[in-house]
């Protein structure tokens, strides 16, 4: 257990405080439960992953919905959580969880500072992936995500979801459809 990391409550006490809409609020207790599932099941095949560190991470997502719902949520997030003094691991995981990453082309394109806004660690790539399995609805087919990114012209993000799919669904010992 870290802790430095907030827990459940204090995370949700978090979005509240912030002025996360209700619905945002759930997308992300929802995530949260999809990625420690996701986690646990990592676990149980050996590899070494930080619950606690996926819980806050999962949970706090999208903290930068309370301030905008652009694609820059995630460094607005960021931003809110820096400024709480947490920890980088989990800055990092809000930074980096949007598209299955964003390139460095793609974040100067968009006006972002120089910086690494690709997924790294497993807990990254597990929230992140979370977050894309998790729709209005509970969780979807990773194909919807896919779709829906193609669909909206976003081709190489749609790719980076697929490579991601595949990437955890290999660590845990499944196939792909």
């Amino acid at each position: 257990m870290n802790p430095q990391l907030p827990s459940r409550e204090q995370t949700i006490g978090i979005l509240r405080e912030k002025n996360c809409p209700p619905p945002v609020i759930n997308h992300c207790i929802a995530v949260a439960d999809y990625a420690l599932e996701t986690a646990r099941r990592l676990q149980g095949k050996g590899f070494k992953i930080d619950l606690a560190l996926i819980e806050a991470g999962a949970l706090l997502h999208d903290i930068g919905r309370s301030r905008t719902h652009s694609v820059d949520h995630s460094l607005v997030g960021a931003q809110i959580i820096q400024k709480l003094g947490l920890p980088k691991s989990l800055v990092n995981i809000i930074k980096r969880h949007v598209g299955a990453g964003i390139t460095s082309d793609e974040a100067e394109r968009l006006g972002w500072p120089k910086d690494n806004y690709i997924p790294q660690t497993l807990e990254e790539k597990v929230v992140c992936y979370a977050d894309k399995r998790i729709g209005n609805d509970g969780v979807v087919p990773i194909e919807t995500e896919i779709e829906r990114l193609q669909k909206d012209g976003f081709g190489a993000a749609a790719e980076r979801v697929r490579r991601l799919h595949v990437e955890i669904t290999s660590l845990l010992g499944e196939t792909c459809d």
